[in-house]
């Protein structure tokens, strides 16, 4: 009996492990942009931190993150279920 509990404390709910892994996949792609704020001739040295937080949370990167976490987030079920 206690085997079976254990069992389902082990697995999540299917729509919680697609949030996580989808936040995980915004996550990085937001990490990305700022990354690339920094790097070689990126604003964010001269215009600092609070200015790059400004210029890479706006609503069309908020749509590509989404598109692109569910898009993520479906190609690496596909690949679960397949290997």
């Amino acid at each position: 009996m206690e085997t079976n509990k254990r069992k389902k404390r082990n697995f999540l709910h299917p729509m919680y492990r697609a949030m996580i892994e989808m936040g995980f996949i915004i996550f990085l792609f937001y990490s990305n942009l700022l990354m690339g704020e920094y790097n070689g001739s990126g604003l964010g040295q001269k215009m600092g931190l609070s200015w790059a937080l400004k210029d890479i949370f706006t609503p069309q990167n908020l749509g590509i993150a989404l598109i692109t976490s569910l898009v993520g987030f479906l190609i690496f079920e596909f690949l679960r279920r397949r290997i």
